[in-house]
């Protein structure tokens, strides 16, 4: 299977061939849905360890004396939280409404030096977007975006072990790593965050050193793992996926997210502080079928308090049900009864808190 042409390839593309992968359209890129059973993909990073190609994602580096400033007022979470080189935070970028442009993972390599990751479909428009606060700020940074690098995200319970099995430099290095930090070796990147509700650690090298390193994980028996997975995954995890449960329209505790803002220097200019709003009267909670049905986005949720919207949706192979997300009215609490319309059908169901799944453990909201 080739890929169209007026889609983008990763440094990989050519090894989710050879695996037989099912490649589809995301955010412009030829990715992987799958290469045989999601299921057994998804059973394999909650139970051993899986990965994923996320060289889509894109790396940028913010550089110079003023890059500390310039983030300080480009995202609502306050970089001043990064205490020393290597530690990385999660963090929104927000308009002037107080909508989330993109959420990211923002790292500090020295302190005139912050790596961003952004996500692959608002790529673009992110880098628009960073240029023009850097100008209407008059901050002196140089912006980035290192479209060379690959990036490999290996998770799961076996993913540092495997990991050290395929490259012993890095397999040491990860296994010292705390959780949200990073650090340099071999002319890679190693970072222990990611998107699963696992544990792992993500690999950032040059694109045409990933080929090898993707061969040398699958020889150590990491299974290769595509979207499908990493959808399934990260909605039991609890984890937004920008575009879909948030957007520009979405202020951050509307999407779960009013943690990621930091207000405690009440000095601190942030882009769209002036606009939020803590009082909104929508939330972000899970929701749980108690009959047959899957859920997907943009279906109608019917609670006591009114009627919301499913944001994500999906079947949980872990827990054996339909769960999603769900934007309801502030006043539904977990543990509410609920319906979701399927297909002309209301279908039982609960609020439930987020996550449903974190280290392979079903928590009580699921």
């Amino acid at each position: 299977m080739t890929a169209p042409l007026s889609l983008k390839q990763t440094p990989l593309f050519a090894e989710h061939l050879a695996l037989s992968g099912r490649m589809i359209d995301f955010g412009g890129w030829s990715m992987p849905v799958s290469y045989g059973s999601q299921i057994d993909e998804h059973h394999a990073v909650r139970r051993g360890a899986g990965m994923f190609d996320v060289s889509h994602m894109l790396n940028v580096d913010v550089v110079g004396s003023q890059a500390r400033p310039y983030l300080r007022h480009l995202l609502a979470n306050d970089v001043d939280r990064l205490a020393e080189p290597g530690r990385a935070l999660y963090a929104c970028m927000l308009n002037p409404q107080a909508g989330v442009v993109d959420d990211l993972i923002v790292y500090l390599l020295t302190p005139e030096h912050y790596r961003l990751v952004v996500n692959a479909a608002s790529a673009d428009k992110d880098l628009v977007w960073m240029a023009r606060v850097a100008q209407a700020g008059g901050y002196d940074v140089a912006i980035e975006p290192r479209r060379e690098l690959a990036m490999i995200a290996i998770q799961g319970p076996q993913a540092r072990d495997r990991l050290a099995q395929a490259r012993p430099a890095l397999g040491r290095l990860a296994r010292g790593l705390a959780p949200f930090t990073a650090e340099g070796a071999e002319g890679a990147l190693i970072a222990r965050t990611g998107y699963t509700g696992e544990d792992g650690v993500e690999v950032v090298l040059p694109g045409a050193e990933a080929p090898a390193l993707w061969r040398d994980l699958l020889a150590a028996g990491v299974a290769p793992c595509g979207l499908g997975a990493r959808d399934t995954l990260r909605i039991e995890a609890g984890l937004n996926l920008y575009g879909q449960d948030m957007d520009e329209l979405t202020q951050p505790a509307e999407a779960g997210l009013a943690w990621t803002v930091s207000d405690h220097d009440p000095q601190r200019d942030f882009v769209g502080r002036e606009a939020l709003a803590y009082g909104l009267k929508w939330q972000l909670l899970g929701v749980k079928l108690l009959d047959r049905g899957v859920m997907r986005a943009q279906m109608a949720v019917h609670t006591a308090e009114g009627a919301g919207m499913v944001t994500s949706g999906t079947m949980s192979p872990t827990l054996g049900t339909s769960i999603g997300f769900a934007r309801v009215p502030d006043s539904v609490s977990p543990g509410d009864a609920a319906e979701v319309e399927i297909r002309g059908r209301r279908v039982p169901a609960v609020v439930c808190r987020l996550p449903f799944v974190r280290r392979g453990k079903i928590l009580d909201g699921g």
